[in-house]
């Protein structure tokens, strides 16, 4: 075993897929000689040289219309976008363009788009935003959201190595966090399979990305209160695993759902609206939904944090539903 932070292990991951097929290749803003954002992609030019590590123009638009076409032409890009607020100037590619391409026309679109969301670092309103329920309801676009090094490892050989497009998450606060891992790469995993992170019969804490992460640590505390939560971490959104969900809220009755994005007309509620209609006579509580507020994030600190899922509301819910 080793520890490695989730940048450390996602750097190998592409490294060693850019080993192992020759057609995968990387672009995006400043990924070459700086490194990436967050550093991701530090050091690959030195192995891969700037034809397989690809530095490109301000332009969200063309680097992913260049991707797609590349895609088609044969090739697997593997494209970042500096920052998830970013991708709505790449839209119409992804979804007009990349996800139509299989269903309509047959063809295949070996895509990646590795892009961070989320809050916590004062970036304000324009560089914080979780943006997935954009994408979430769109034919033809699978979505990875890993909660830890192994699995992002993992899902990104996955995403890399499927034939049509993935829109792969990596929340900026995972990528300092330090995880123990094997000295090897981990086995690429399925899209659409959900892990138990911990297992309980009180109630159940459905979360995704970041939020999978503090969920975690919420049940925890939660177990030394004498209070037993599930915890499942989604991994993939599209695919959802609703069959792990399902089986979940018919044992424990209660379920809680996290989510970074604004609350209202989030994925959460859609996760909702499936579990209602598959195990509502088995609740014992309405299903809650713990979210972000209907809000630009701020870059204040204190009202960043107003504007986020907090901590404290994943403790107070559970020993409201378990007084």
């Amino acid at each position: 075993m080793r520890s490695v932070t989730f940048t450390q292990l996602l750097r190998e991951t592409l490294a060693a897929e850019l080993r192992r097929d020759p057609s995968v290749f990387l672009m995006g803003e400043d990924i070459g000689v700086y490194g990436g954002s967050f550093g991701v992609t530090r050091g690959l030019i030195d192995e891969f040289g700037p034809e397989r590590v690809r530095d490109t123009p301000i332009s969200e638009q063309a680097l992913t219309g260049v991707a797609i076409g590349a895609a088609v032409a044969g090739q697997r890009p593997v494209i970042e976008i500096m920052f998830m607020d970013f991708i709505t100037l790449a839209v119409d590619q992804l979804v007009n363009m990349a996800a139509k391409l299989h269903p309509i026309y047959g063809r295949s679109c070996p895509l990646v788009i590795r892009t961070p969301p989320g809050g916590g670092r004062g970036y304000g309103a324009t560089h914080s935003q979780s943006l997935e329920r954009l994408f979430a309801g769109i034919p033809g676009l699978k979505i990875a959201a890993p909660s830890n090094a192994s699995d992002a490892s993992a899902l990104l050989q996955t995403a890399i190595r499927d034939n049509n497009p993935v829109l792969f998450l990596e929340h900026k606060l995972l990528y300092p966090q330090r995880f123990d891992v094997g000295d090897e790469l981990p086995a690429p995993l399925p899209f659409g399979f959900a892990r138990v992170a911990r297992e309980g019969d009180d109630l159940t804490i459905v979360a995704w990305s970041h939020q999978a992460f503090v969920a975690e640590r919420a049940a925890a505390q939660l177990a030394a209160e004498g209070i037993d939560a599930e915890v499942i971490d989604l991994r993939t959104l599209c695919p959802l695993d609703i069959d792990t969900l399902v089986e979940s809220a018919r044992r424990t009755g209660r379920v809680m759902i996290l989510e970074e994005g604004p609350k209202t007309g989030g994925f959460a509620a859609e996760i909702a609206a499936q579990i209602m209609e598959q195990a509502h006579e088995y609740l014992e509580k309405p299903v809650r939904r713990i979210a972000g507020a209907d809000f630009p994030i701020p870059s204040a600190k204190n009202l960043e944090a107003a504007c986020l899922p907090a901590y404290d509301s994943i403790l107070a819910l559970a020993r409201e539903w378990m007084d």
